[in-house]
């Protein structure tokens, strides 16, 4: 049961109604009140056959995780924490590493039309708002590979801070749609009008098999880089930090540093703002 009035749940069968086929775009959706990882619950569903555009929502993540292992807890129904089961059979899975770049942008869009907020995205998967750039959410992409009559799959988990207090958030470099007083804190139009936005982005995408810059996707995403143009510091795992300036993201979603004159293409490392 949920007492907290300012955190009602989400409305399952309303949200059915709006987004599941014949006139939605999307082939199940799912709310739970409590799961370990929407990630790893809907990931498991995949292995058994689990269909493309499947979605999986949680109003409480016990064991949420964020990029290298991190953790991502919450309060229930404070935010919203889901995954997307995704199959895209025409697209080239050298361009799969595209997704989590694009559903930063379907977030970002999402999020600064609804709350009107200055959104950004900092690289590769974090949502930043506010004068201060703080992070209000995270992406987590993972390919499951194919099993048994199944392809393969990306399951793609979001997590958006909405009504976290400034006394809940996990770390003081973090906030929520609250404290950047959003004008939508309301989480069923904010989950519909995500998952809308993210299908007319998957679908531009598809439409040109993955090709970041036919499809946009590499364009609008560096329109709202906020990355882009700064002094980063770049751990990389294994290996000593990396300190220069970000110039672009190139046609493989890879971040491009310039560093002691030579320009490196990164697709992995924790990229800090140098301010």
């Amino acid at each position: 049961m949920w007492s907290d009035l300012g955190r009602p749940p989400l409305r399952q069968d309303a949200l059915r109604r709006a987004l599941l086929a014949p006139s939605g775009p999307y082939a199940a959706l799912d709310v739970v009140a409590t799961v370990p990882s929407t990630n790893t619950a809907l990931a498991a569903a995949a292995r058994r056959g689990a269909p493309d555009r499947s979605v999986l929502v949680a109003e409480h993540q016990t064991a949420g995780r964020g990029r290298a292992a991190r953790s991502w807890v919450a309060p229930a129904r404070s935010g919203l924490a889901l995954s997307v089961l995704l199959r895209p059979t025409e697209v080239p899975q050298s361009r799969w590493g595209w997704l989590p770049l694009l559903v930063g942008v379907a977030l970002c869009r999402t999020v600064s039309t609804l709350g009107a907020l200055p959104a950004a995205l900092k690289w590769p998967n974090d949502l930043l708002l506010g004068a201060h750039r703080r992070k209000a959410a995270g992406i987590l992409a993972e390919v499951v590979p194919p099993s048994p009559g199944h392809p393969p799959a990306v399951v793609v988990g979001i997590g958006l801070n909405v009504t976290l207090r400034p006394d809940e958030l996990p770390v003081p470099e973090a906030t929520s749609l609250v404290i950047e007083h959003a004008s939508c804190t309301d989480r069923d139009p904010l989950l519909r009008a995500l998952l809308r936005t993210l299908d007319a982005e998957l679908r531009q995408w598809c439409e040109h098999e993955g090709d970041p810059v036919a499809s946009g996707v590499r364009e609008a995403y560096q329109a709202r880089c906020a990355t882009l143009g700064d002094q980063v510091g770049v751990e990389l795992p294994g290996r000593s930090a990396l300190t220069g300036t970000a110039m672009e993201v190139d046609a493989e979603g890879r971040l491009v540093v310039l560093s002691d004159g030579r320009r490196r293409a990164l697709s992995v490392g924790d990229v800090t703002h140098v301010r």
